[in-house]
């Protein structure tokens, strides 16, 4: 199993074309967010810009060396907290970055019989990874897997039952931290 910086180093070296990511806890408690999260909650009015710019630039760089970054957030409304920020504070900004994000909205459609049940990247349509964090949502490995065809199926079935982030986030304003009472 890959820990974090070996995950990073295998893409450093294998990522040529395309990363694409399936999202499905309801809560990741990892460091990258750099206590963002706490701040979202705390009434911040934006991310610690000295920590997301870095990825923003990331996304923009990749998205001009013509790699295409895309996932799908498998979520269910009404949003938790962590899941509203990880729309308003992660999404939003990558999407404006070049990141192609897909949300499939369980309350609203059915997860595929052909999407699994956990996280995963596919890099290059070559290179599947299982993503495995504990019952707190903190990462404990990466793990490449001999099973290409089911993370392409799971995949392709994935994007078709999803649609993009921002007409979703769109019709859902209730969601929006400026629009919560509670």
């Amino acid at each position: 199993m890959f820990t974090e910086a070996e995950l990073e180093g295998f893409f450093d070296t294998h990522l040529t074309e395309s990363a694409f990511r399936l999202e499905t806890l309801d809560h990741y408690d990892v460091a990258s967010d750099g206590g963002d999260f706490q701040r979202f909650v705390a009434g911040e009015p934006e991310p610690d810009w000295e920590r997301k710019n870095p990825w923003l630039e990331t996304l923009r760089a990749a998205k001009e060396a013509g790699v295409r970054e895309y996932r799908v957030r498998v979520l269910r409304t009404p949003l938790s907290d962590y899941l509203r920020y990880s729309c308003e504070w992660g999404y939003a900004l990558n999407g404006e970055a070049g990141e192609e994000i897909h949300v499939l909205d369980l309350a609203e459609r059915k997860l595929p019989a052909e999407v699994v049940d956990h996280d995963f990247w596919l890099l290059d349509d070559k290179y599947p990874l299982r993503m495995h964090y504990s019952p707190k949502g903190e990462f404990i490995g990466g793990e490449l897997v001999d099973s290409l065809e089911l993370y392409q199926k799971a995949r392709d079935a994935a994007l078709a039952s999803a649609e993009p982030f921002a007409p979703w986030w769109a019709r859902h304003p209730e969601e929006w931290r400026a629009n919560r009472t509670v």
